[in-house]
């Protein structure tokens, strides 16, 4: 059964405005590798591309123009020579588009960083193609990814010559939702409880092409033993092949990230600075910046604090569990996901785990708290040996302090815990010296067992809140 385009319905509407404006259109789209970029071009448009090409990875110049002509000569159906420079490639391309008798030509030039080789003068040549043809033929819609996020930023985005500021439209693609993981597995034939699903995403994401390898049949554990640590398992080393598709010098940016990953509340800039050991400030707001549109880290203000207090925060989810769990077990045991034992250390990952899941649905929460239209910060706050991993600091005088807990049945709020929580709010107030109202919220997996402590909760919400928003797929 042929695959159907789940969600995207905000990027296909874009796709769809640039489709059909009278004006030519350079649309950039960026994310991280293996979240559908390719998929989402390919089948919005039913791959009926007028020229499409995409870039060899590592691949030499002369590889890259070797692609470029059989390209070229197959979407043609002339012969065209093979060149040996790019500024003859594009002229080639502008003669055959522009000898093309149709409404509208669509190209889709996929992978550009990996084209623009040490010393080729690619990016010279593209910027010539659109500024001198393309940018004036009003039937052009070129549509260009890159997962290169260093290139895509600095070469495409911030270039300052004559590509500056000439992308018409930028689609930033993220990973699925909950809702969304769930609408592709039913798709896919694969039948999982939500709980099964949340606890999927807290080791793969929301990353389609990671999810496209989960087999019918197996559990969830079957498939992550085979996935992660049975030998040549496909997902083994795919950390390291998405740094260094990602990243320009993708040593540091795994130093970094790894050591992002020893705090799993985040630091502040002055703390990774002195962690990683590099006084080079400018540089790491570049790479700052690069995980940041990457969807690996968040930034965030603690609660009643200024911009220098700002924290990132490691919060990929393939990451963090390739980082805790795979990178060190080598070959010890090819079932080590289906032999694991409850433990004190693995019980804090699925805890936190299940929290960044929950940072990943916050508009989820809001709509489940019925405040999706009020104005609101999202942040944190740890003082006084207390902590707050979420709280929706809201325009209306009200603060949602949200604690999150993963639970394999409704959660039991005990006379110790109950009092920690007074605890908790009474020093946030004390501290912040807020003048709103804190409103305590649980968010966890079965809701909160009713008992004499559960009155301290004012607000839930539940896995199933996290899921809203599923709809079902639709065709343009």
């Amino acid at each position: 059964m042929e695959e159907q385009l789940i969600g995207r319905y905000a990027e296909q509407e874009t796709l769809k405005e640039c489709l059909e404006s009278g004006k030519a259109e350079f649309i950039a789209i960026t994310g991280r590798r293996r979240v559908g970029k390719t998929y989402l071009v390919k089948k919005f448009f039913n791959e009926n591309f007028d020229f499409y090409i995409t870039g060899v990875f590592n691949g030499t110049k002369e590889e890259q123009l070797e692609v470029f002509n059989r390209a070229i000569n197959a979407h043609s159906g002339i012969f065209f020579p093979r060149v040996f420079n790019w500024f003859d490639a594009f002229e080639q391309l502008r003669g055959y588009l522009s000898n093309l008798k149709k409404k509208r030509i669509v190209v889709f030039i996929d992978e550009l960083p990996w084209l623009d080789t040490a010393r080729s003068r690619f990016l010279q040549a593209f910027e010539l193609f659109w500024n001198s043809w393309a940018s004036s033929c009003s039937r052009l819609k070129l549509v260009v990814c890159g997962s290169a996020t260093t290139w895509m930023v600095g070469r495409l985005f911030g270039h300052r010559g004559g590509l500056h500021n000439r992308t018409t439209r930028r689609i930033h693609l993220r990973p699925f939702t909950l809702a969304e993981v769930e609408a592709y597995l039913l798709m896919r034939g694969i039948e999982m409880s939500r709980y099964q699903i949340v606890e999927t995403y807290m080791i793969l994401g929301g990353i389609p092409y990671y999810l496209s390898l989960l087999r019918r049949g197996l559990s969830l554990p079957q498939n992550i033993d085979r996935l992660f640590f049975t030998q040549g398992g496909e997902l083994q080393d795919e950390y390291h092949i998405l740094m260094h598709s990602l990243f320009n010098e993708s040593e540091v940016y795994q130093r970094i990230i790894e050591f992002m990953a020893t705090k799993i509340k985040g630091f502040t800039r002055r703390e990774i600075i002195e962690g990683i050991g590099n006084k080079d400030s400018g540089f790491l707001t570049e790479v700052l910046r690069n995980l940041e549109m990457c969807d690996f880290i968040r930034r965030y203000y603690p609660f009643e604090k200024k911009e220098r207090d700002m924290v990132y925060q490691l919060t990929d989810l393939f990451t963090l569990f390739h980082l805790r769990y795979v990178k060190h077990a080598g070959n010890r045991d090819e079932h080590l996901w289906s032999n694991l034992s409850p433990s004190p250390a693995h019980n804090a990952w699925c805890g936190y785990a299940f929290e960044q899941v929950c940072l990943h649905h916050v508009p989820q929460i809001k709509e489940t708290l019925g405040i999706a239209g009020v104005q609101s910060n999202v942040c944190s706050w740890v003082g006084d040996g207390a902590q707050i991993d979420l709280l929706i600091d809201r325009a209306d005088m009200v603060v949602n302090v949200c604690e999150m807990k993963y639970a394999r049945q409704e959660f039991e709020i005990t006379k110790a815990y109950a009092e920690q929580l007074r605890q908790k709010m009474m020093v946030l107030r004390q501290t912040t010296r807020t003048r709103k109202a804190l409103h305590l919220t649980m968010v966890t997996t079965y809701g909160v067992k009713r008992n004499i402590h559960s009155s301290e909760v004012q607000r839930e919400v539940t896995m199933n809140d996290l899921f809203r928003n599923n709809s079902l797929t639709r065709n343009y």
